[in-house]
């Protein structure tokens, strides 16, 4: 493979300003480097009544009231031979796409360094550890406390497989903190996760819908992900089968699930080449159950070299055949530092540029297609080597807490100008990316040169809420908020 371009992780942030990875913001204005002193110096733990050990901290679980919070006892260890997806399971919080995406992420030691800082330990202890996430643009540092939440002496939530290693458990509290509470991470994507992890570039892809990609696409999108080390995850899609449980029988699936991809191979099988995909359940058990599976037969008859690639453990890990994997699960998600596996050009550089901006309740809904009220982007795309232009829209929970997202989407329309500078959209030359229930919302445009607005807009008008525009381009492109009045056509 060609040298591949300079991730945006680092071209985004080389200046180490506030906000980068070198010098990430501390959230809720927690220094942890003075926090741990204080501790030594007056010879007491941590307790974080930022996130305090308590029911508030919990949120509305239904076994709340049975939690107790203590501290890593026992010879505790951070983190045992470094960072692996069989490492810990899922517990009783519904939060399968935060657990997925953390096996997804333990295969890029940079990246999990970056997330993980890898220097803690429970040597020189004072009950403080710290995490760093990018939210909305910037990388924040958030410390906590090491109380877990427990029932009956068992983590309540996510727990090491291995009984004394806890950098899994309290990164998950840490992003609980950010979330805004253990409940606040129920249900979800996650690319949302992946998101967080790397300050990257999210794509999703469904499989089961009339213009899904064919399965050779499919595969040329995986192997191109692969090759730029991306965070690749999965999901099943809601009850497909008719029991109570929520484990189909017939291929031991679990349905409305989040899984990860943790790697793709090819197999001879009687001279025919087999594409094969590895997915891991982030509950550490409940395994596919059909073509090359842990117990499939299959596996007895193909080349000893690709017999190795295959163990017989229950580690929720299995391996399944494309076309099977395309037809049982709904969607695909890639999170990569640089947007070049949309294409796989792995040495061009893209640009990217970021906005902030806001939804004004009474203002900024989508209501008659009200341009003028809504703060607008304008970009002037040159001729380019490519007409590839991916943009980003991502909404900030209200208040903090991850939940609290709105529906929202946004226009392109292509521009013209009057002899006032009043900007014209042609409407019959533009694209909506619909509403969208969470907080990112990803779309990739093959667009010719000229002037376009981008517009994005909240879909209730009640609502005030911020909000991050992101736009990735391979050519020059010019993009600044529109300071004439916008005009639909």
């Amino acid at each position: 493979m060609a040298e591949s371009a300079t991730p945006l992780i680092i071209l985004r942030y080389q200046d180490g300003s506030e906000g980068s990875p070198s010098n990430p913001v501390k959230f809720k204005n927690q220094d942890f480097a003075k926090l741990k002193d204080y501790c030594h110096g007056r010879g007491g733990l941590f307790v974080d009544m930022e996130f305090p050990p308590n029911g508030r901290s919990l949120g509305d679980l239904p076994v709340a009231n049975s939690v107790k919070w203590l501290r890593p006892r026992d010879e505790p260890a951070f983190i045992v031979d470094g960072t692996s997806r069989f490492d810990f399971g899922q517990g009783q919080v519904g939060n399968c796409w935060f657990v997925a995406a953390i096996s997804a992420g333990t295969f890029q030691e940079n990246l999990m360094a970056q997330v993980v800082p890898m220097e803690q330990s429970f040597e020189n202890y004072a009950g403080i550890f710290h995490f760093r996430f990018w939210r909305f643009g910037k990388w924040v540092d958030v410390v906590i406390d090491d109380y877990l939440p427990t029932i009956n002496k068992q983590l309540l939530s996510v727990s090491s497989k291995c009984g004394n290693e806890f950098w899994a458990p309290l990164m998950e509290k840490a992003y609980a903190k950010v979330c805004g509470s253990y409940a606040d991470m129920e249900a979800g994507y996650p690319s949302e996760a992946c998101k967080d992890f790397t300050g990257g570039v999210n794509q999703t892809y469904t499989l089961k819908e009339p213009n899904s990609l064919d399965h050779g696409e499919i595969w040329l999108t995986l192997r191109r992900a692969t090759d730029c080390k991306s965070l690749i995850c999965c999901g099943t899609p809601s009850k497909w089968f008719t029991t109570d449980s929520d484990i189909d029988p017939d291929t031991g699936l679990v349905n409305s699930h989040a899984y990860s991809i943790t790697g793709i191979t090819e197999v001879d099988l009687n001279g025919a080449q087999v594409r094969l995909v590895r997915v891991m359940n982030p509950h550490g058990e409940l395994e596919w159950n059909g073509r090359w599976s842990d117990k499939s037969d299959l596996w007895s008859i193909v080349k000893p070299e690709d017999q190795v690639k295959y163990s017989d453990r229950n580690d929720g890990e299995f391996w399944m055949q494309l076309e099977d994997f395309c037809c049982y699960f709904s969607d695909l998600s890639i999170c990569c530092e640089t947007p070049n596996f949309t294409d796989g050009d792995f040495t061009c550089q893209w640009k990217c540029m970021d906005y902030e901006g806001s939804w004004v309740a009474n203002r900024s809904a989508l209501v008659n297609k009200d341009i003028q009220k809504k703060k607008n982007y304008v970009t002037d795309k040159e001729e380019p080597k490519s007409k590839s232009i991916l943009i980003s829209l991502i909404q900030k929970p209200h208040q903090g807490y991850r939940k609290k997202i709105v529906p929202h989407e946004f226009d392109i329309y292509k521009t013209s100008f009057s002899p006032c500078k009043t900007v014209y959209c042609n409407s019959s030359s533009h694209f909506t990316i619909n509403r969208f229930h969470q907080g990112e919302l990803v779309k990739l445009h093959n667009l010719d040169p000229g002037e376009y607005v981008i517009i994005p807009s909240a879909l209730e008008d009640y609502i005030t809420a911020d909000f991050v525009l992101t736009v990735y381009t391979k050519a020059d492109a010019k993009i600044r908020q529109a300071r004439k009045p916008v005009i639909l056509n």
